[in-house]
């Protein structure tokens, strides 16, 4: 069974699930996938929202890649709202280039123009999902939210992460850890 996270242990890799008590509507029922945690804070991506309203057309126009008809329109995730014009694309590890962060051996990241066009031109990996912005976290900041029972963790699957039912991700990721919704509480316990 998954177990929380000690302040010594890196989350990078693993997903965190939101409490049903977190309070924060910027992360409220959310999954986020931790591209990287260590001593300087943490970085991850909202996996289970999409950004609004913008298309990957509307992207690749902005960006002035004059490309006319995509062969692929994947959907754009809101990824965070920290930075929220920056682009990500988060992905199956079958696409690797300069500028792509191997986070292990399932996923990688990237964050260039050149995977934008590969996806747009049906030579991009396998598995993908496009977000703009990023969720962050200061030195010590992650670990005070865990002790305040904000956030759970459970290892990555490949599956979960890329799955494209958004509603269901969170309730499917708390499954997991192989309790229900209903068994968790929002409060923090003291002893």
């Amino acid at each position: 069974m998954p177990r929380l996270t000690t302040s010594t242990d890196s989350l990078t890799g693993q997903l965190l699930i939101a409490m049903p008590g977190m309070e924060d509507p910027r992360f409220q029922r959310t999954v986020i996938y931790m591209c990287a945690h260590n001593e300087d804070g943490a970085m991850g991506l909202v996996v289970n929202r999409l950004f609004g309203s913008i298309t990957f057309e509307d992207l690749i126009d902005q960006l002035d890649m004059n490309i006319d008809h995509p062969a692929q329109n994947p959907p754009v995730h809101y990824g965070g709202p920290v930075e929220s014009g920056r682009g990500f694309v988060l992905h199956s590890t079958d696409y690797v280039r300069d500028g792509t962060l191997v986070v292990n051996d399932e996923v990688a990241l990237t964050a260039t123009i050149d995977i934008l066009r590969a996806i747009s031109e049906n030579r991009g990996p396998r598995r993908n999902l496009l977000l703009l912005g990023y969720a962050g976290w200061g030195p010590g900041q992650l670990d005070a939210e865990f002790q305040a029972n904000g956030w759970l963790n459970v290892p990555c699957d490949e599956k979960l992460l890329f799955d494209t039912d958004l509603d269901a991700k969170w309730e499917r990721a708390i499954g997991k850890l192989g309790v229900s919704v209903s068994m968790l509480s929002g409060e923090a316990g003291h002893a």
